[in-house]
């Protein structure tokens, strides 16, 4: 049973445009099976059907030899620029079409949805009913309009997590540093969002998060991005005592160990370092489908990349957490 834990969703309709939120987003139907996802009067994103209908996704599947697809939204669609209220009611319409999706054929989709993490007391109820309605997880951004991932204040979030069994999966967005790459226009994707991965991973790992919930299942993105060429240099200053020392009570890479990854890395190198650093059975094959930086040929890149790992990232560790929570 071949899973692919990292794949896109984008409803084909949102509610009406809110008058006080400028940033709603809307579609913008071409009649062909393509449209734009509108935000602020801009086309944010061009796509196409695989987006929102179950049928192309699973002809696209059965291509390329995966049996379940976990659905997850846009980042960008996670929405914590508004209110709670109305990020409620955003998560609520992009939540619905992802369960929607599943009913349509469950024996091929899981479900991951959102929650308005502004508001982290109000995201734990709506973790409750994404968990009541079948979903396995919950997909949030690399920071909450700044706020670190590991700041104390979103615990009531965690702990709700760890509670039912729910998977955390980390996506960048809004990444820092970009005002310093210059370059053309659409770079975030493949510049920033590995550095703000890790910024969010070392978040996560010296704000206590993982020693604080220890049985917590979080899932970082595209092979974490660039925590595994920082982690070394985290261990070295633990070791010398410096004040990570004070932060954590074992080295940063015992902590990695406890996240899982995605394997959307590209090269046969990167995703033998991901497995050497934290093992194999910590990575599941993502795939980023439908968008236009997705990995391609996806089994064939895990089965020749991951030596003896491959049954583990392909079936064994996505498998098990398809079907937690």
């Amino acid at each position: 049973m071949i899973v692919d834990f990292h794949t896109h969703i984008v409803p084909d309709a949102f509610p009406a445009t809110r008058g006080t939120e400028a940033l709603w987003p809307s579609m913008k139907h071409h009649g062909d099976g393509r449209a734009d996802v509108m935000i602020a009067g801009k086309v944010y994103r061009k796509i196409d059907q695989r987006s929102w209908a179950v049928a192309p996704r699973m002809v696209d599947m059965d291509r390329d030899g995966i049996d379940i697809q976990v659905l997850s939204p846009m980042p960008e669609l996670l929405s914590y620029w508004f209110s709670p209220e109305d990020g409620g009611d955003i998560c609520d319409a992009v939540n619905g079409h992802i369960n929607a999706m599943v009913a349509d054929a469950p024996d091929r989709f899981r479900g991951i949805g959102m929650v308005p993490m502004q508001d982290p007391k109000l995201a734990a109820s709506h973790l409750k009913k994404l968990h009541d309605g079948g979903m396995i997880g919950v997909l949030i951004g690399s920071h909450i309009e700044g706020l670190p991932l590991g700041d104390a204040s979103l615990d009531p979030f965690y702990q709700t997590a760890q509670d039912l069994g729910m998977l955390v999966m980390v996506h960048a967005m809004h990444p820092a540093g970009m005002d310093r790459v210059g370059g053309p226009a659409g770079l975030a994707g493949t510049v920033a969002f590995p550095l703000e991965t890790a910024l969010a991973a070392s978040s996560l790992i010296v704000g206590g998060v993982m020693e604080r919930f220890s049985d917590l299942k979080l899932m970082l993105c595209h092979g974490g991005g660039a925590l595994m060429s920082l982690l070394p240099r985290l261990d070295f200053a633990w070791h010398k005592g410096m004040s990570i020392a004070s932060a954590v009570s074992v080295p940063p890479s015992e902590i990695a160990r406890r996240f899982f990854f995605d394997s959307i890395v590209y090269s046969d190198d990167s995703l033998n370092t991901l497995i050497d650093r934290v093992g194999g059975d910590r990575v599941a094959m993502g795939t980023d489908y439908p968008f236009a930086i997705m990995q391609t040929d996806p089994v064939n890149f895990i089965s020749k990349a991951s030596a003896g790992h491959a049954s583990a990232i392909l079936s064994g560790t996505p498998f098990d957490l398809a079907r937690t929570a």
